[in-house]
């Protein structure tokens, strides 16, 4: 049986992002594109369980990588960020790892 992220030491989770990033272009030169979307989805988190939560601050907004727009950090449980996305009022959670440089604050 296979660990979860948290119980994988840092090295295991090095290799378990190149075994998906291996999967997910196979799916993506296949065109299959679920696959490559769970693939993908796998990768962000456990790239997310190489980071350390404290390097975030909550009230902060922050880029999302490879998306336009920002995220507002309202607090943080385990390897996600509880927030909002910039023009929108519903309460949602992201992985650390898909977030990106701070951007100054408005908020």
């Amino acid at each position: 049986m296979k660990k979860k992220y948290s119980e994988m030491t840092e090295h295991e989770l090095w290799e378990e992002v190149a075994y998906l990033n291996e999967k997910s272009k196979k799916a993506e030169q296949l065109g299959m594109v679920n696959e490559f979307a769970v693939y993908e989805q796998k990768r962000v988190m456990a790239e997310a369980y190489m980071l350390n939560p404290d390097d975030f601050m909550a009230g902060q907004r922050y880029s999302i990588k490879q998306e336009a727009g920002t995220f507002f950090v309202k607090y943080y449980n385990g390897v996600f960020a509880w927030g909002f996305r910039e023009q929108s009022e519903k309460l949602e959670a992201l992985p650390i790892s898909l977030l990106d440089s701070i951007k100054p604050s408005s908020i």
